[in-house]
C-alpha cells in the first residue's frame, strides 16, 4: 500500500511506487530515459514531447515507454 508522499501507477505492466506530483519527465529521468529517444503513451493517449514535464502522474495511472533502437 502506498503511503499519502507516494502513488502507485502500472509502467510497462509493473506496478512502481512514485513520489505525489511526479511528472511524466521525472519518471523519465528516473529509468534513465532521455525523452528525445522513447515515445510514452498515458493510460492510451499519446503524449507529446513537450508537454511530459507538465503532466503529473496520478494514483493508478497506466504509463507506456518505448525506447527506440537505431538501426536498419
Amino acid at each position: 500500500m502506498s503511503t499519502p508522499s507516494e502513488i502507485e501507477i502500472q509502467l510497462n505492466g509493473e506496478l512502481r511506487r512514485c513520489a505525489l506530483g511526479s511528472t511524466l519527465l521525472t519518471l523519465l529521468d528516473g529509468l534513465g530515459r532521455d525523452p528525445r529517444t522513447v515515445a510514452v503513451e498515458l493510460n492510451r493517449e499519446i503524449i507529446r514531447r513537450p508537454r511530459l514535464g507538465s503532466h503529473r502522474l496520478e494514483n493508478g495511472d497506466q504509463v507506456e515507454v518505448v525506447h527506440f533502437v537505431q538501426g536498419g
